[in-house]
């Protein structure tokens, strides 16, 4: 740890720190919509395909938070616009809780995605230019493991029996994003490199398609878009399959907890090994091990082999989207770091949104658990193609 932050280095603790926090709540609040469903659908008396498009509803508005909040802040600083999500996200949030339909349920959803999608590409930009390259991946992933933890928190609602009260999530992720607003206006840095760019001109998108950059932007959509899909199936499906499977709300939250902490264990592990382990050992490792927990999660029959396939789940799904992340900021330059990073944070998104109405689809239909896990397979394999070419990439330009 001290090699990453030194002492006098109190900018890089502080982003760290605080965006730390940020991420935390993102992850809570990612989660909530997952913990609330059997709550939400018992409520409003909701079929599958409804509870759907509820899931689908925050993932869709992450798509446009992460494009606009990305381009806006390579306009008018990191800062400002992450200080503008998170109190999007925090007050819709609050509105979800204050739901009185099914429709203004899907609306407060959105909305709070808006916020949510915003804030990422904010986060990643932020830590990873006050960590500069060498240090980049490593803080990136120290950021990014609050994500998971704060969907573990949201599970321990869920297990604690906040289900059966299912705003309680809602308002927890409301009003603590709102209490960090004033912390980060007063202790958050600017991003330097931002801060000492001399042109403060919108740079147009694009840019992201010059000849330098235009593969790494397309294999970046292509990875962030597949492997999203399989994450937010698991986020959103998973606690409702394992009680269709016969399992208890309380195991589900249970199982759902063992992933979360699994994905902020895949987290720190994976990022610490990005820079350690060749690229097509690191895509093979985190590709398979996800093939592998997926199967194993439409199969297992014990509450123990679900525990364990959650925690793997989680390790290397969540894992190696936070790899993703820190990848991404690599093959940029400032005036467009945070527009190339929302962008594929973007097409990630339409993967996110895809998966629930996907696996919802199927499930209608009749394919059970193992139908949904298994057509995740052609994705994941090329996802890990492309992760293998983007870290051999970024290995050849960190040579020359």
């Amino acid at each position: 740890m001290n090699g990453l932050i030194p002492k006098h280095n109190s900018r890089l603790v502080m982003t760290i720190g605080l965006c730390f926090l940020v991420a935390l709540m993102e992850g809570l609040d990612l989660q909530a919509a997952g913990i609330a469903a059997v709550g939400i659908a018992s409520h409003f008396a909701l079929d599958k395909m409804q509870m759907g498009w509820i899931f689908s509803a925050g993932i869709l508005g992450l798509l446009p938070g992460a494009l606009v909040g990305g381009m806006l802040a390579d306009r008018f600083g990191r800062k400002r616009v992450l200080i503008g999500s998170v109190a999007l996200f925090g007050l819709f949030s609050i509105a979800s809780a204050l739901a009185w339909d099914f429709y203004s349920l899907v609306l407060a959803r959105l909305l709070t995605g808006v916020g949510l999608g915003a804030a990422l590409p904010n986060l990643i930009a932020l830590t990873s230019e006050a960590a500069g390259p060498r240090r980049r991946g490593t803080a990136v992933s120290l950021m990014y493991c609050g994500v998971p933890i704060g969907a573990a928190l949201a599970a321990t609602l869920g297990f604690a029996g906040a289900a059966m009260a299912w705003q309680t999530v809602f308002w927890v992720g409301g009003v603590i994003p709102l209490l960090l607003v004033p912390l980060l206006a007063r202790w958050l840095p600017e991003s330097s490199a931002f801060s000492q760019r001399q042109i403060r001109q919108a740079v147009p998108l694009r840019a992201l398609f010059a000849p330098d950059t235009v593969r790494a932007t397309l294999l970046l959509w292509l990875c962030y878009f597949f492997t999203l899909l399989v994450v937010y199936i698991l986020i959103n499906w998973l606690p409702m399959l394992l009680v269709e499977q016969g399992f208890s709300a309380a195991q589900a939250a249970w199982v759902m907890f063992a992933l979360q902490i699994g994905a902020a264990v895949g987290t720190l592990l994976l990022g610490a090994l990005m820079d350690k382990l060749r690229p097509l050992s690191l895509a093979l490792l985190i590709y398979s091990g996800m093939l592998a927990s997926l199967l194993a999660l439409g199969s297992a029959a014990t509450f123990g082999l679900m525990l364990a396939s959650g925690f793997v789940a989680g390790l290397f799904a969540t894992g190696g989207q936070s790899v993703l992340y820190a990848l991404a900021p690599l093959f940029y330059r400032t005036e467009i770091r945070a527009s190339g990073v929302g962008t594929a944070v973007a097409v990630g998104r339409l993967g996110a949104m895809s998966g629930p109405l996907l696996a919802g689809k199927m499930l209608a239909l009749g394919t059970g658990t193992v139908g949904v896990m298994a057509a995740s397979a052609p994705g994941i394999v090329l996802a890990g193609i492309a992760v293998f070419w983007l870290m051999n990439r970024q290995k050849q330009l960190a040579a020359a």
